[in-house]
């Protein structure tokens, strides 16, 4: 059975995020110096990351001592995804909101795009107004929030996310030590 392109991914961010050194050896192949230092901290403190099963509006969930959240993973050739375009895509977004926000966990859409050099990963999270508990909560500060049309419709523009190697320095720092971030 052949495995689609968006399996491909999920199964990429999935070994990356367990910290499989073959796996971060191959996405670092064209990163620069800062990033493929960041892909390498999960060597030494990665994530149990497990492929939900069915359609939940998740597809990966990674955990750790410290962070816990569901990803959606997306990927596309183009920069710039509206979920307007697959009513299917807007379903899954509001249940994946509603399910995490009602569990006080952070949803996360991970945007691989296709053929670029560099981290072709952009990390994102949805906007809203609930208080998120524990260390997701600063990290919910400091993520991108996806764009909602004036009809309520998610966008996520790849150049406007946050890449996932400063996502993992992110998660890296000590909670104890005071973080600055140029918004």
């Amino acid at each position: 059975m052949a495995s689609s392109t968006g399996n491909i991914y999920e199964r990429e961010l999935k070994h990356v995020l367990s910290g499989d050194k073959k796996a971060i050896s191959q996405m670092i192949k064209t990163c620069s110096e800062e990033e493929s230092k960041a892909y390498s901290l999960m060597l030494n403190d990665p994530f149990l990351v497990v492929r939900a099963a069915g359609s939940l509006g998740v597809d990966l969930v990674a955990l750790r001592w410290d962070f816990s959240f569901p990803i959606e993973v997306k990927s596309s050739a183009e920069e710039t995804m509206h979920f307007s375009r697959n009513p299917r895509l807007a379903e899954q977004a509001d249940k994946m909101k509603r399910s995490c926000f009602r569990s006080s966990l952070l949803p996360i859409y991970a945007f691989r795009l296709k053929g670029v050099r560099g981290d072709p990963w952009r990390i994102f999270t949805m906007p809203s107004d609930e208080e998120i508990k524990g260390r997701n909560e600063n990290l919910r500060r400091v993520l991108p929030k996806m764009e909602v049309t004036g009809k309520g419709n998610y966008i996520m523009r790849w150049n406007e996310g946050m890449k996932l190697c400063d996502l993992l320095t992110f998660m890296s720092i000590d909670p104890e030590e005071p973080v600055l971030f140029e918004e």
